[in-house]
């Protein structure tokens, strides 16, 4: 399976990679963009979870869709900024179509729960490790 069919397989079809309020362009192109009202930051935080350091390996792939993002996501509200959008650079040994399926499962939960898109992010191969970028609004002026 090449990248673009995975991507899209797993990730792209997903409710949370479907765009919203302050998502101007979502996963699928090079890039996203993102809109912000006036008065508004950008509050940017970015997390890696290696397996065997961060997590244990093997580990239930669904949980590990909820941690990877709730952990990045936490960074924001840390920051009292608001959820928008995440990336995510996902390295596997290889493409195990059951992994993949609960463990995008899992993260589509919590960017639900969270009420953040997923707008892009890579694949590649190599030892397993979850990268993960979010994106928040706070008021100007309020940090």
């Amino acid at each position: 399976m090449g990248e673009f069919e995975l991507i899209h397989k797993y990730f792209a079809t997903a409710p949370c990679a479907q765009g919203g309020e302050g998502i101007a362009l979502g996963i699928g192109d090079d890039c996203a963009l993102l809109a912000l009202p006036p008065g508004e930051q950008l509050a940017i935080s970015t997390d890696t979870l290696v397996a065997g350091v961060h997590f244990a390996d093997p580990c239930d792939p669904f949980l590990l869709g909820q941690r990877s993002l709730a952990v990045a996501v936490s960074d924001l509200a840390a920051m009292g900024a608001n959820p928008l959008a995440f990336t995510l650079a996902l390295t596997t040994p290889t493409v195990d179509a059951d992994w993949l399926q609960r463990y995008a499962q899992g993260l589509n939960a919590m960017a639900q729960r969270c009420d953040v898109g997923l707008v892009g992010g890579d694949t590649t191969r190599g030892p397993l490790s979850l990268t993960l970028s979010v994106f928040g609004r706070i008021p100007a002026g309020r940090r």
